[in-house]
């Protein structure tokens, strides 16, 4: 009985000791696992990178047609200006001009980079 008891023992050490560890394996899994993250930090960096370049491309996109849009609306009011009698502007102006003003105020918060 004894020596069935002292066999078993023996047995579960030696299986024990033929298993790895947890900290063992997280070891032999380290260097493949830094390689990995390191992959995975450079992809992320380029996506970062290819996202703040479309971000900054959609934006000046922005940039362009809003700038185009106000050339047209300044254009639009100073005719409306020049056509107008000298005592009454036309609620149409009025109106472009502010218009301008919210348009100009974007385009100012565009340029900053804010969005």
């Amino acid at each position: 009985m004894l020596l069935k008891s002292l066999s078993r023992i023996t047995l579960a050490l030696v299986l024990t000791a033929a298993l790895p560890s947890p900290s063992n394996t997280f070891l032999q899994l380290d260097p493949l696992a830094a390689q990995k993250a390191g992959i995975e930090d450079g992809q992320r960096a380029r996506m970062e990178r290819d996202m703040s370049k479309k971000a900054n491309q959609a934006r000046q996109a922005d940039l362009k047609r809003d700038t185009e849009k106000l050339l047209k609306l300044a254009t639009e009011l100073k005719d409306s200006v020049d056509k107008s009698s000298e005592s009454m502007l036309s609620l149409d102006v009025i109106k472009k001009a502010e218009e301008i003003e919210k348009l100009a105020h974007s385009v100012k918060t565009k340029m900053k980079g804010s969005n």
